[in-house]
């Protein structure tokens, strides 16, 4: 049912006049220092122009509900393109009105994709000189959108059906990653982003072992991320064996470290085990923190040693005993040998990960892992010891967060405790579960979209977080059970009891 002009335009001029109040003393009053002390810089303009583009937002908005989306859908993406040149008051402002505009023309074009106008009644805005009817304009244009949503049902079906194949996607993303350093946008910050990815994603992977395959909620894994670089840091410094043998060890101290704690902590269920867990990640810290002879306290570990490749040092003047990398290639010295070295080291680290786990899942051991996080009671009414099979889920993925660690440290060549924070913990945490709980390909896409795309906001200062929370909740609404909410079934079993060839399930 149409809702009439008026009471579209109280109810943007509402939402409107709410969003300015709200925002006045956020971001319309700033304080800064002035030669009679604090003084107050007001941004008023700002406020006035946000509140004009959700005027304009929620009554499009409102039009599009009402069934007007073919008159919309031009004007929105029309607005946005204008809005790139449009001299707004500050950058986030301008990227709020491009990407505003381009949302309301996808919104205008799902709603007539999804719901025909044909279908709809005939919707007029009243206003006080009459009845304005907007569907008489666009009555051709019932049937192009028809034949435009068969086409797009095609498109989609044929999208989903290759999405399907996780196999083809895999390998097209592995060829892709494989070639990045070759590609001519691969630049030293490309690189670096591209690198902190990667590591991300074989955090997510390690913690979907224990979250998305065994079903517990760890909120203090980056405890073990901070062992394991650690370890690393100081098994590199007081004993002087290189990285690629500190790697394993680091990643095993952590996996100990894990098991030790996992006697105890196992018994909890639910939110027990969640809190003793954060509490393990804090612990981690205060000790990093206070245990100065040993970590050299808040100051951290400077001069981790670098990896080698076969002893070639990717130096311009290599430490006494190894040769450079680039002259025994006889090649000029490019400190970004060194960045594509790592950038395949935790690429290969990765892959070795997702690999692991994936077979893993496949086991006797991974299907006892899905069978606990379904129905815990009832799995161990059949005899299978729920302390071992969680015990070794814990252990594992505190291993993978151990090498996850080692790397870091060499990566970055300085430690200190606060790189490892509880949001840590909880940045992982979200990319398993915004990815979807034991897949291991939305949680690739969701490390993508989690910590490489807040770069691209970068220019926004301030303002890129709250552009990253607003996205974040955009899609916990589009997708609540994650990106990809689909996970395939280690087994199926028929009614006979033969083992049926794996589906998809939705969860």
């Amino acid at each position: 049912m149409a809702i009439g002009m008026n009471a579209r335009l109280k109810d943007a001029l509402f939402t409107a006049l709410i969003a300015a109040v709200l925002a006045l003393p956020l971001a319309g009053a700033r304080t800064m220092d002035g030669i009679n002390g604090l003084m107050v810089e007001w941004h008023l303009v700002d406020v006035g122009v946000a509140a004009l583009l959700i005027f304009l937002g929620r009554l499009l908005l409102g039009l599009i509900e009402d069934g007007f989306g073919a008159a919309i859908a031009p004007l929105a993406f029309l607005f946005g393109l204008i809005a790139m040149w449009l001299p707004l008051p500050s950058h986030f402002l301008k990227v709020v009105a491009v990407l505003g505009g381009f949302v309301l023309a996808i919104k205008a074009i799902y709603t007539l994709w999804r719901y025909p106008v044909a279908r709809h009644k005939r919707a007029a805005i009243v206003t006080g000189y009459g009845s304005l009817d907007f569907l008489q304009l666009f009555r051709r244009g019932d049937i192009h959108f028809s034949v435009v949503r068969a086409k797009l049902d095609g498109i989609i079906r044929r999208a989903q059906q290759l999405l399907s194949n996780l196999k083809f996607v895999s390998l097209f993303l592995l060829i892709l990653m494989i070639a990045l350093p070759f590609t001519p946008f691969a630049s030293r910050y490309a690189m670096d982003v591209a690198i902190m990815v990667l590591t991300y994603i074989m955090l997510a992977w390690g913690l979907n072992i224990t979250v998305g395959y065994a079903g517990l909620l760890d909120l203090g894994y980056v405890g073990f991320y901070a062992i394991g670089a650690y370890s690393y840091a100081l098994l590199a410094q007081y004993t002087g064996i290189g990285f690629w043998t500190a790697l394993p060890l680091a990643g095993l101290i952590a996996a100990a470290t894990g098991f030790l704690l996992g006697f105890p902590v196992l018994r909890l269920r639910g939110d027990y085990f969640a809190i003793v867990t954060l509490g393990f990640g804090e612990i981690v810290r205060l000790v990093l923190i206070n245990w100065t002879t040993l970590t050299n306290g808040p100051n951290g570990i400077s001069g981790i040693p670098r990896p080698t490749l076969f002893g070639l040092d990717f130096a311009r003047e290599p430490v006494e005993g190894h040769r450079a990398f680039h002259e025994f290639f006889g090649l000029t010295f490019d400190p970004m040998q060194r960045v594509v070295f790592l950038y395949y080291i935790i690429l290969a680290l990765a892959l070795l990960v997702g690999f692991f786990s994936a077979r893993l899942r496949r086991l006797p051991l991974g299907r006892a892992w899905e069978a606990f996080r379904e129905d815990e009671i009832a799995t161990a009414a059949l005899g299978v010891n729920r302390t071992h099979i969680k015990l070794a889920a814990y252990s594992l993925g505190a291993l993978v967060a151990g090498l996850a660690g080692a790397f870091f440290a060499t990566r970055q060549g300085f430690i200190s405790p606060e790189s490892f924070t509880f949001t840590e913990s909880a940045t992982i945490l979200a990319i398993v579960i915004l990815g979807g709980v034991g897949n291991p390909l939305g949680i690739v896409l969701a490390t993508v979209l989690i910590i490489g795309m807040p770069e691209l906001f970068r220019e926004l200062a301030q303002y890129r977080m709250l552009a990253f929370g607003a996205g974040m909740v955009l899609i916990m609404i589009w997708r609540p059970g994650g990106l990809m909410a689909v996970r395939e079934p280690s087994v199926r079993m028929t009614d006979d009891g033969r083992q049926m060839t794996e589906k998809k399930a939705m969860v």
